[in-house]
């Protein structure tokens, strides 16, 4: 495959640039290359060898021209997918219903071309080898504007990798040792929500840390958002904190990746709404969870307990809601974003590199 500065050569003078086929064609091949061969060969030639000379230089020239658009034509794909699925101004189908989740309001990169232009930066530097995903995510017009998945109710907004394991719960054992080390600090991350909690009555300023509500009784302190660690609230939280720096799956330099405690009061409710991509799985540990509550995830309801996890992939239309009684008290849940267990390491590497928090 000619990629680069050869594609550049074997394209100059002929009008064409680069993803772009130019003027060149099979027949001034052929004609180029005769014109080539003539100080090769005595004149006049025999009738044999001439015939042989031009087939020669047909297969040549054919092989050459092949070449040149398998080159040019990868390229080109990479480049009109990725300005077809153009991040900005494409908004996330489900969240158009009900307010995006933890951390999605500063997910993904916004400037147009943005992608594009570090996948071309990516595929300067690095190889492919490993990530036809990414690859094929890239080059579809849907994989960067989100796509449609099972039966039309898995529609990330913003990256569709296409070929990974579609279930709206994933189980426990697929990222097993983060899945431990979290349950494992249940009791450290469950102080830190005490140190950091108020009455969540709404009528006071919010308490330094916390984000403007979702919704009506619906709040977060995040210690991660958005791939970008949150200082002031990491030192209010050791015991998380102290958690997360010992995940292998934290997506913790990804515009992708968010974690934080998460509260819902009686009578809250959050519906309609899907993840910007399919990459991820958010991992659940119960805090406190009251009667009443409820998480439907791809039509498929579950329910937390506290001290376990659950893994959820929101990519999946899903609805929270908290259906007991004022007495209850809210549910609180802490939510990390993992990567999706089937996403390989080359492919973690390059939408890590993609999808990299702004300085």
């Amino acid at each position: 495959m000619w990629k680069g500065g050869n594609q550049e050569a074997v394209v100059e003078g002929s009008g064409g640039e680069l993803g772009v086929p130019g003027s060149w064609g099979l027949q001034d091949a052929a004609c180029h290359l005769a014109r080539a061969s003539l100080p090769m060969f005595p004149w006049p030639l025999p009738l044999g060898s001439s015939a042989l000379t031009v087939l020669l230089g047909a297969l040549t020239s054919l092989f050459l021209w092949y070449c040149y658009r398998l080159g040019s034509q990868d390229m080109q794909a990479l480049g009109t997918g990725s300005r077809a699925g153009g991040v900005s101004g494409m908004p996330d189908v489900c969240s158009q219903t009900g307010p995006r989740g933890l951390g999605d309001p500063g997910e993904g990169p916004r400037a147009e071309g943005l992608v594009s232009r570090r996948l071309r930066a990516y595929a300067r530097r690095y190889s492919w080898a490993g990530m036809g995903r990414v690859r094929r995510a890239a080059q579809g017009g849907s994989g960067l504007t989100g796509g449609a998945g099972v039966m039309g109710i898995q529609r990330p907004g913003l990256l569709f990798l296409p070929d990974l394991p579609s279930s709206p719960f994933v189980p426990r054992d697929a990222q097993r040792h983060d899945v431990e080390l979290l349950q494992s600090s249940f009791p450290a991350i469950l102080r830190d929500f005490g140190a950091v909690s108020w009455d969540f009555s709404g009528t006071t300023p919010l308490p330094r840390g916390w984000s403007p509500p979702l919704a009506p009784g619906c709040y977060q302190l995040l210690l991660y958002q958005a791939g970008r660690c949150q200082p002031s609230n990491c030192r209010r939280c050791p015991g998380a904190y102290r958690a997360l720096r010992g995940l292998r799956s934290f997506m913790s330099a990804n515009t992708f990746g968010n974690a934080g405690f998460s509260v819902l009061l009686p009578g809250a409710r959050l519906e309609g709404r899907c993840g910007p991509t399919n990459a991820r799985v958010r991992c659940h540990l119960g805090l406190k969870i009251p009667p009443g509550c409820e998480l439907v995830v791809g039509g498929e309801p579950q329910c937390w307990a506290e001290g376990h996890c659950l893994l959820v992939d929101d990519s999946f239309l899903h609805t929270v809601a908290h259906n007991g009684s004022p007495e209850d008290g809210p549910r609180v849940v802490f939510i990390v974003d993992l990567w999706h267990p089937n996403v390989a390491g080359a492919e973690r590497q390059a939408l890590d590199f993609v999808f990299a928090p702004d300085p």
